[in-house]
């Protein structure tokens, strides 16, 4: 469904991300005047694997999920996008097709801007370039350090780095105990397994240990975070050793 404007919370979203919020006034506004808004329901497809790069894309409210397809015919869930994170430039920069599949997580908006609108601005602000290689070079970082962590930390370590890392990006602090913070984003356990590239069942292992701990609390809508400092303990457990 399209809708041409921003609510307030999504404008704020797409202002207040890292990256776009580096921007120069003029480049920002360059960007937001050839974009256009859409809006999605829970599990519709934004854009399928194989497909031309026809869009720049920014999250502005839920989350995308990109996902892949095992040789079986299971959906695969590699991460989620946040609001505030541009994606899908790869495709339009190298000039071939998508890699992975793009579907809305929740209620979701997105901002886009044409491939040639993005072109045009790349013609217009030399800054966009530099800009572009930033945001890159953190992306290949943060790859890096996925790879090393799947390579060196123990499960329950890497579950705790996840969930600081939602925490961060969907937390929603709890009014009746301001130490508590309840992650927005809804997550199965077994797409929670997914992203850490392991097991249900292990997952749900190490989750109730870590409620046993009083690190989390496991509800029925989702997971509550009780305790901040004991999730960076143990995501920090095997670096001391």
């Amino acid at each position: 469904m399209d809708d041409p404007i921003l609510t307030i919370d999504e404008r704020e979203a797409i202002n207040g991300g890292r990256w776009f919020s580096s921007l120069s006034p003029s480049l920002r506004h360059d960007i937001l005047r050839c974009a256009y808004v859409q809006r999605f329901k829970d599990g519709e497809l934004i854009a399928a694997r194989g497909d031309p790069p026809e869009q720049w894309i920014a999250c502005a409210k839920g989350a995308v999920r990109v996902s892949s397809t095992s040789i079986s015919g299971k959906q695969i869930t590699l991460t989620y996008v946040e609001p505030g994170i541009w994606f899908g430039d790869v495709a339009i920069f190298d000039g071939d097709r998508r890699t992975h599949d793009a579907y809305a997580h929740g209620e979701t908006t997105i901002l886009c801007v044409a491939k040639a609108d993005f072109k045009k601005i790349l013609a217009m602000h030399v800054e966009l370039y530099e800009a572009m290689l930033r945001l890159h070079a953190r992306r290949i970082r943060q790859l890096y350090g996925l790879v090393e962590d799947l390579n060196t930390l123990p499960l329950r370590a890497r579950l705790a780095k996840q969930l600081l890392h939602l925490v961060r990006s969907y937390g929603v602090s709890s009014l009746s105990d301001g130490r508590e913070v309840r992650i927005g984003l809804q997550l199965a356990q077994e797409e929670l397994a997914q992203l850490l590239g392991a097991s249900r069942q292990r997952v749900n292992q190490e989750l109730k240990a870590m409620e046993r701990e009083d690190a989390i609390r496991i509800e029925p809508g989702g997971l509550v975070v009780r305790n901040r400092e004991a999730l960076l303990r143990i995501s920090e457990a095997d670096l001391e050793r």
